[in-house]
């Protein structure tokens, strides 16, 4: 019989290098993370081939002593857990995994000096052999050196992409952590370029705009919620400040980065009937709890988490969007096309020059002119060959009342193309898009009314009907039966893999309820909710509101125009419509004079 042994030192922090190391961002991420944890202020990450060849990480945090530097490098050694009382953790890091794992399959240097002491102390360990043990000189603080990561180990290094997938990890890595501390000053070199650098005591609102992207604080609300021991802190984009992938949404849970399906799933819930299927809200959320409530011991990577009572979180966050959402619902974010607004300014084109024949001398770059007699009816014809017919109703312009200033989007003066108002506010010119406006003042006045409630109405099947399904999914439609049952779907387990469906939402009357369950199913695995069919219904309301809306084309009375600003004003998320899309924009007085030079 084979006989049971236990495993060299350095084949176990390989293997858990496996979970804890999978590329050169894992471990910077767990370098960073004890910076953080060592009390650092600032922090200094410098990259070379994406971290491949080697990524340094400098702090000036509390720094270690020689002994505690030769701890460190043992597994499971670790300052960061007082006690035994591993539901209390309150730091980044607590397994003690990271520095022995990444020792074992790379170069790695470690450098530092506690503060008070005189000199530092410098440790190499080649793969797992300690190569040099000496003084060394630097302030007081951290440094880290990890160079030709996985270099011995060809199975795993041929996983690795290439130098710029791997930075762009890394990046995201360091982006990531530097939202989360806003207190802390971090830089960033990838070999002779500065691609990152924040000040020291930003506020959340500065440096999540500053990293993720400019134009997301003008275009977004700051969020500061509390229910109970929960509080929600960070910047949400207007839903017209989208995107077309979900690549900035960035949550943190007690200002670990993580990406929790839970949370991607209440952000989804919250901006459902504000955004097209295809487009993502542009984010970040900091959520905090009482460390007991959450276990962040799920993955040795850290990134995944576990609530204690996942339905209250998700609530929380999705009424805690929805809220700071109706603070700035009238807002609509102001980028027009680039495009669009250079074509405004554009100079007039001189005529190119004139082709002249040779035979004759005349200029054959011009249609000859249309002969033009004032008393017969060519100069009528002309006319209206050449010139188009107006596009644009307007009325006399009249003064702007005393109270202009209490009308954000100001008196209507005329329509444009059927389709546009525009009016004249007391800071600039606005321009109103009437269809896609009243899409979404219908469909407020629905869900005002409770149409909701009438949508959801169940309808009974004359048979009911039988799904079949894999188990796993008919476990989880089970569990949120009630839930389904409150949005008109009744349905009850039938054997192990079978559901029955006894009922259906009167407005989803004509579905076929096999794909309806298989979709809700797949839906309750990837995000832990039922969102599907509440999104479903949320279309529906949508439908009745853009048929039961003003149309594109539609001729407006100035007074129906004006009323139609005064409800927009009142309405929440009157910013955008049921698809995403601004319903209006500004353009200001210096923006129109400037167009004709006067700035």
């Amino acid at each position: 019989m084979p006989q049971i042994r236990r495993l060299p030192e350095t084949l176990v922090n390989r293997i858990a290098a496996g979970e804890v190391v999978e590329r050169p961002a894992a471990a910077l991420k767990e370098v960073i993370e004890n910076a953080i944890d060592a009390g650092a202020t600032r922090i200094a990450v410098r990259l070379v081939d994406g971290g491949l060849t080697r990524f340094e990480v400098t702090d000036d945090g509390c720094g270690m002593t020689p002994d505690e530097m030769a701890l460190a490098l043992e597994r499971h050694a670790t300052s960061k857990l007082p006690d035994d009382a591993i539901e209390q953790v309150s730091t980044l890091g607590f397994r003690g995994e990271a520095l022995p794992s990444i020792a074992s399959v790379a170069r790695f240097t470690l450098e530092s000096r506690a503060q008070g002491a005189e000199e530092g102390w410098r440790k190499l360990v080649d793969h797992g052999k300690l190569v040099d043990d000496q003084p060394a000189a630097l302030p007081p603080g951290t440094r880290v050196r990890v160079e030709k990561l996985f270099d011995k180990i060809p199975a795993r290094r041929k996983f690795l992409r290439t130098p710029r997938s791997e930075y762009g990890a890394s990046l995201d890595v360091v982006r990531r952590l530097a939202m989360a501390r806003p207190d802390i000053a971090f830089t960033l070199d990838h070999g002779e370029r500065r691609v990152l650098a924040t000040q020291q005591g930003e506020s959340v609102e500065t440096r999540v705009a500053g990293i993720v992207a400019r134009e997301l604080k003008d275009n977004g609300v700051a969020i500061d919620l509390e229910r109970g021991t929960m509080r929600l802190t960070g910047l949400a984009g207007l839903p017209t400040y989208n995107r077309g992938v979900a690549d900035h949404q960035y949550l943190f849970v007690n200002g670990r980065p993580v990406k929790d399906r839970l949370l991607t799933g209440a952000v989804r819930g919250a901006y459902s009937d504000m955004l097209a299927r295809d487009r993502h809200a542009v984010l970040a959320l900091f959520l905090e709890l009482p460390p007991e409530d959450v276990d962040v011991n799920v993955h040795p990577a850290k990134t995944e988490v576990r609530f204690r009572d996942a339905q209250a979180v998700r609530g929380f966050i999705v009424s805690g969007l929805r809220q700071a959402l109706a603070t700035g619902d009238r807002r609509s974010a102001q980028t027009p096309d680039r495009g669009a607004m250079a074509r405004w300014r554009q100079e007039p084109e001189e005529p190119p020059p004139a082709l002249r024949s040779i035979f004759e001398g005349r200029d054959w770059s011009q249609p000859r002119p249309h002969a033009v007699r004032e008393k017969s009816d060519t100069w009528r014809e002309y006319e209206g060959e050449v010139l188009a017919a107006p596009q644009g109703r307007a009325e006399e312009a009249q003064p702007l009342p005393e109270n202009a200033e209490q009308f954000p989007l100001g008196i209507a003066r005329g329509q444009v193309a059927d389709t546009y108002i525009v009016a004249e506010a007391a800071d600039g010119l606005v321009i109103v898009d009437q269809h896609a406006a009243h899409e979404r003042l219908v469909l407020e006045r629905l869900k005002a009314a409770g149409a909701g409630e009438a949508v959801a109405r169940s309808q009974a099947l004359l048979m009911p009907d039988v799904v079949e399904l894999d188990e796993p999914a008919c476990d989880r439609l089970e569990e949120a039966a009630s839930r389904l049952a409150d949005l008109g779907l009744a349905i009850e387990r039938f054997g192990p893999n079978a559901m029955l469906v006894r009922a259906v939402p009167h407005a989803l009357g004509k579905t076929d309820p096999a794909k309806l369950l298989a979709d809700i199913a797949d839906d309750l695995a990837k995000h832990g909710e039922a969102l599907l069919l509440g999104e479903k219904l949320d279309l529906v309301l949508a439908t009745m509101a853009c048929h039961g809306s003003v149309r594109a084309g539609r001729v407006l009375r100035v007074d129906e125009m004006n009323a139609l600003l005064r409800e927009m004003e009142r309405t929440p998320r009157s910013g955008q419509c049921n698809h995403g899309r601004p319903t209006w924009v500004k353009l200001s007085m210096d923006d129109v004079e400037k167009l004709f030079g006067r700035h």
